[in-house]
């Protein structure tokens, strides 16, 4: 058995390493510009001043992330691709070269016409219009601005190009001083054209960056629960996710207890009854039970017994934080346990229903066995076949339904949280996803899969306990 430990660790490593990978590229990929997010004041403005303070401001902050750094240890591309783009810190413009070079083939000439956009874009910052121009100058630095967004696409690139063109050519000869630096963009941009070099796509590349990149930095910060800082309120996800752990993991707890102390004995007694009365009536409830939504029964529990137009039995929502404040220990615990009545109910009953259910069919699927009907035989008492023979056998699908109950204590109920307001896990994740946090809603994800690895874990090492026939040698 310790072996097969050991293998499953050496399973276990690699499988977490893959979905850590996984997760980490959603991250990366996800829409949006992580840096931006953080920014108080997105970068850029109405003159030259405006965007070179934006722009400290973005690489400061883009440094501070480790967004300077390539993504993987190595990438396999092509050789039209820049093995060195990570180095441009605006997100978008990197997608734009990205989407040139994959259609031209040819990054040194992309590059050079990127420049060239770098230069004719501060030539326009630095112009002043008069009056008469302003409105035209405007319309021009709106088109520059769409050439680093969707440049990638050559039909908008040459529409964006005529529209600088009336745009210099409208009004007055003011800002004709402009049409040089405009000539010299086009010029550039036909380059990119005229040079065009798509074999190059097809020819792989290999590129080695060794161990100062970002998932390198991301999975090291992770083994320490350094999960980085969150973009909603720009707190460190580690102490959000502890001001927000305790009582998901209260009410989980608490929850499973309840669910196995309840469940394993009723579906033991409704195994053992099978065909009867009580068979029936037990199995109608737990039918019910379970085929109710917990979404609905909440608000159903909440207009009925927290209304005081009805009975006014129970708080709504909240864990009596504000009510507990200045009170006596036992009766702060009472305040507390008040509130979680409900969203107990709300969180137990369903898997109570489907664990006695399961139960049920296991203790009917062992007492069928040969060896419980020789115990029965030899004049057991019906107590011990049932109990010390046959109970212990049919715990498998108990002990394998475990294995994903297990991280809801870290991921909890995002419905009955949200309903009832719990300041937890599930109440966090979908803040987060609603505010497009997504280094908080990844987090959540890793530790979710990490812990659903070790509930598989633990529950293979269970099932040698619970019956002598496993073995996990591989002789036979």
């Amino acid at each position: 058995m310790f072996r097969y430990i050991l293998k499953r660790l050496f399973i276990f490593v690699p499988t977490l390493l893959v979905i850590s990978l996984v997760v980490f590229m959603l991250g990366v990929y996800a829409p949006g510009d992580p840096v931006l997010n953080l920014l108080t004041q997105q970068s850029g403005g109405e003159s030259m001043d405006d965007k070179k303070s934006g722009e400290e401001a973005y690489i400061k902050k883009w440094k501070e992330l480790g967004m300077n750094l390539p993504v993987f240890y190595f990438t396999i591309s092509s050789q039209a691709s820049c093995d060195t783009i990570y180095r441009i810190h605006r997100k978008a413009h990197r997608e734009t070269l990205e989407a040139m070079t994959n259609e031209y083939g040819n990054w040194n000439e992309v590059d050079l016409y990127y420049k060239q956009l770098q230069q004719f874009e501060n030539t326009v910052l630095t112009f002043k219009p008069d009056s008469v121009s302003s409105r035209s100058w405007s319309r021009l630095r709106d088109n520059v601005s769409q050439l680093y967004l969707r440049g990638g696409e050559s039909s908008f690139t040459e529409l964006a190009m005529e529209r600088m063109d009336k745009s210099t050519a409208k009004i007055n000869d003011t800002l004709n001083v402009l049409v040089p630096a405009l000539t010299d963009l086009k010029s550039s941009y036909q380059n990119v054209k005229s040079n065009a070099t798509t074999w190059k796509k097809y020819i792989p590349s290999f590129n080695w960056y060794g161990f100062n990149n970002r998932y390198h930095q991301w999975i090291t910060r992770f083994v320490r629960f350094d999960f980085g800082i969150s973009y909603q309120d720009r707190k460190p996800i580690a102490k959000k996710i502890g001001d927000n752990i305790f009582w998901t993991m209260l009410i989980s707890i608490i929850s499973i207890i309840l669910t196995y102390i309840i469940a394993v004995p009723l579906g033991v007694f409704s195994a053992i009854r099978k065909g009867t009365m009580a068979d029936g009536i037990t199995t109608t409830f737990l039918f019910i039970l379970y085929s109710l939504p917990n979404f609905w029964i909440a608000t159903l529990l909440i207009i009925f017994l927290c209304n005081p137009q009805y009975i006014q039995m129970f708080p709504a929502f909240g864990v009596g934080t504000e009510a507990a404040e200045g009170q006596s220990f036992f009766s702060a615990l009472g305040i507390r346990i008040h509130h979680l009545i409900l969203p107990l109910f709300c969180w137990t009953y369903g898997s109570l229903a489907f664990l006695s259910r399961q139960m049920r069919g296991g203790m009917l699927g062992v007492l069928r066995q040969d060896y419980i009907r020789t115990a029965r035989a030899k004049g057991l008492p019906e107590s011990k076949v049932i109990w010390k023979h046959a109970f212990r056998n049919s715990l498998l699908p108990v002990i394998t339904i475990f294995a994903n109950i297990f991280p809801l204590m870290i991921s909890g109920s995002v419905v009955i949280e949200v309903i009832f307001t719990i300041p937890g896990m599930g109440k966090m994740l979908v803040d987060a996803m609603v505010a497009q946090d997504f280094p908080v809603v990844f987090t959540i994800v890793m530790m979710v899969a990490t812990l659903t690895m070790i509930g598989y874990l633990i529950a293979d090492i269970l099932y040698a306990f619970v019956d002598p026939r496993i073995t996990y040698s591989s002789k036979k």
